[in-house]
């Protein structure tokens, strides 16, 4: 298996692993010990990006918890980053859900400096646009943690392209710190970003952190037209049937012949292959276990060649 290899955010001196590890499971499926599992096995891969929110685990912040605990004594060797903005229960007061406001910034990142158990976060992202909160207030708040050393970079999640864009020109005409990345739902199933999202990330030299790279399971490999879901599988639930009933099986197909005729899985596909993208600086993927660490660190070391990426390029635009 090739090594790890790295790019750096965006435009920024920041640079990140090709593959990182979405850390929404931490404190939910997984406890302390498995989040831990987890974590040894993504140092071993060579993955140094953590992404974590204030409002991922159960309850909200128990990410963040196992996260900081699990990365005790090494906590140098990568690039922590997590999010605030959405609602958090015990946190939000009387913020009317101005959740871009300095007064709320102020006591969000302390939180969630707390929980993690370090004096810094490399990447503080705004998790949702916050259309109660004018966006130079945001960024003058997120600036003066970046001044303070709490924070180093700053990133947003779920802009529009135009909101990226408005963030950008407000932060350069104020002197205050931009945004480095933006994080959003990206797919080879999923390619709605590529409209607006992923022009502008190139335009304003931002790095893109794509999230649910297997489109809820889907291109994990796991699942066939027709076939019944294997049983503990995510999609094997109820509640998901309408996924696989909606799914585009002629496009999942055509992904899967596309790595089987080079020695490579579906799963394989869906991270390297978007990473392949342009923009895309890093590929989030969630983990329960060593052994899917292991997988998305495997997939996101295969290079795509440039005939392979024109290959891909038909399948996804047939």
């Amino acid at each position: 298996m090739s090594e790890m290899s790295y790019r750096r955010l965006g435009t920024s001196g920041l640079v990140v692993s090709v593959v990182g590890i979405g850390c929404n499971n931490f404190g939910r499926k997984l406890d302390a010990d498995g989040t831990r599992e987890v974590v040894d096995a993504a140092f071993d891969a060579g993955i140094t990006l953590f992404d974590t929110a204030d409002i991922y685990g159960t309850p909200h912040g128990a990410s963040e918890e196992c996260l900081g605990a699990a990365l005790k004594g090494r906590r140098d060797e990568v690039v922590l980053a997590t999010k605030f903005g959405m609602n958090m229960e015990g946190l939000n007061g009387n913020d009317f859900g101005a959740r871009g406001s300095r007064r709320y910034i102020v006591r969000a990142v302390e939180a969630s400096l707390r929980r993690l158990e370090t004096d810094y976060i490399d990447l503080y992202q705004i998790h949702e646009p916050d259309p109660q909160t004018p966006i130079e207030e945001t960024l003058s708040a997120l600036d003066d943690l970046v001044r303070s050393g709490k924070v180093r970079y700053l990133g947003n999640s779920n802009f529009a392209g135009y909101q990226i864009a408005d963030a950008d020109w407000t932060a350069r005409a104020a002197g205050l710190t931009p945004f480095i990345s933006a994080q959003n739902r990206y797919s080879l199933l999923q390619r709605d970003v590529e409209t607006e999202v992923v022009p502008a990330c190139e335009h304003y030299g931002l790095g893109l952190l794509p999230f649910f790279p297997l489109d809820s399971g889907l291109l994990s490999g796991k699942y066939r037209r027709g076939e019944k879901p294997a049983a503990g599988t995510r999609l094997s639930q109820d509640r998901y049937q309408r996924f696989l009933d909606a799914a585009d099986w002629d496009k999942i197909e055509a992904l899967s012949s596309f790595g089987a005729e080079r020695g490579h899985s579906l799963l394989d596909v869906a991270i390297a292959g978007l990473a392949a993208r342009p923009a895309v600086s890093s590929v989030i993927a969630g983990a329960t276990s060593a052994e899917q660490v292991q997988a998305n660190a495997a997939a996101g070391a295969w290079e795509l060649s440039g005939d392979e990426v024109a290959a891909l390029d038909d399948i996804l635009t047939a």
